[in-house]
C-alpha cells in the first residue's frame, strides 16, 4: 500500500487546492497517494500579516477536520509559500510536516545562496523572517542562505489567473534576482505558480526550484526515510495531539486537544 500525503491548502481558494493535488500528484506519481484538502475559513488567498495570521489556525483546523475523517497520512505538506501552522502542525500531528517554503528553501541551500522570486510586496518581511527562523538567513560569509527577495506587483492570485502574463513578467523577475543578489539557484515560490518554473528555467543562469516540486520531493524522500526506519527498536514517534484544552475552536480542533 503507498504511502500517503495530506497537502493542507491554507487558502480558501479551490482553484489552487485543485492545482496542489495534480501538480504534486504529477510528480510523485504511484509512490504516494496525495490527498488535498482546503482551509474552511480564512482569506482566498494569503497576501498580508493578518491574512496569514488567521490561516496559522486554518491550518491547525484542517489537520483536525481531516483527522475526524479518519485521515491518517504518512506526512502533511502545507500548500503555502509561507508555511503558516508549520511550528504548531509540527508539535501535534505526529507525522512529518513541511510547507512549500521549507522545502524550498533547502533545495535552494544546496545550491549556496539563494534569492526568492514571488508574488506581492507585502511576503517579503514575512518570507525573511521565515527563512531566519528556518535557519536559512544569509551565513556571516556570504555563501549560504537566502540573499534577497525579489516581489512583483500582481499577488500570487493575479500572476495564477494571467499564466502568459505572468510567466514572461516571472521570467524578467527570476533573471534580475539571479544577477542583482549575485544568487547560486532561485526559488519561485507560490501555490498558485506551480508549474511555471519549468518554462521560464531555461532562461534563468542559475537552477530555478519551483517550490510545489520541492514540496513534492521532500514528501517523497521523507517518507522513504521514515520507511527505512520502520521496525527498529529505537525509533521515537511524536505523539499525536496539542495538549491543549480549547475553547470556542471547531469541534474537530477540539478533539485534538
Amino acid at each position: 500500500m503507498p504511502a500517503t500525503l495530506l497537502v493542507i491548502n491554507p487558502n480558501t481558494s479551490t482553484s489552487v487546492t485543485d492545482l496542489l493535488q495534480r501538480h504534486v500528484q504529477a510528480r510523485l506519481g504511484v509512490a504516494m497517494q496525495v490527498r488535498s484538502v482546503t482551509a474552511r475559513f480564512g482569506a482566498p488567498y494569503i497576501s498580508c500579516e493578518a491574512s496569514y495570521t488567521v490561516a496559522n489556525h486554518a491550518t491547525l483546523d484542517a489537520w483536525a477536520a481531516a483527522v475526524a475523517d479518519g485521515q491518517r497520512p504518512s506526512a502533511v505538506l502545507i500548500g503555502c509559500f509561507g508555511d503558516p501552522g508549520l511550528f504548531a502542525l509540527r508539535d501535534g500531528a505526529g507525522v512529518p510536516v513541511s510547507g512549500l517554503a521549507e522545502a524550498a528553501f533547502a533545495a535552494a541551500a544546496r545550491h549556496g545562496r539563494f534569492a526568492i522570486v514571488t508574488g506581492g510586496a507585502r511576503w517579503k518581511p514575512m518570507l525573511e523572517r521565515l527563512a531566519h527562523a528556518l535557519g536559512h538567513g544569509l551565513s556571516p560569509d556570504g555563501r549560504l542562505g537566502l540573499a534577497g527577495i525579489h516581489t512583483v506587483a500582481p499577488s500570487g492570485a493575479q500572476l495564477a489567473a494571467d499564466p502568459v502574463g505572468a510567466r514572461r513578467l516571472l521570467g524578467e523577475a527570476c533573471r534580475a534576482a539571479a544577477e542583482r543578489f549575485h544568487a547560486d539557484a532561485v526559488i519561485l515560490g507560490g501555490a498558485g505558480l506551480a508549474g511555471m518554473a519549468v518554462d521560464i528555467a531555461a532562461s534563468v543562469p542559475v537552477p530555478l526550484i519551483d517550490s510545489v516540486t520541492a514540496g513534492a520531493e521532500w514528501a517523497e524522500q521523507v517518507t522513504r526515510t521514515a520507511s527505512a526506519a520502520a521496525g527498529h527498536a529505537d525509533r521515537v514517534v511524536a505523539p499525536a495531539g496539542f495538549g491543549i484544552v480549547w475553547h470556542n475552536v471547531s469541534p474537530d480542533l477540539a478533539a485534538l486537544g
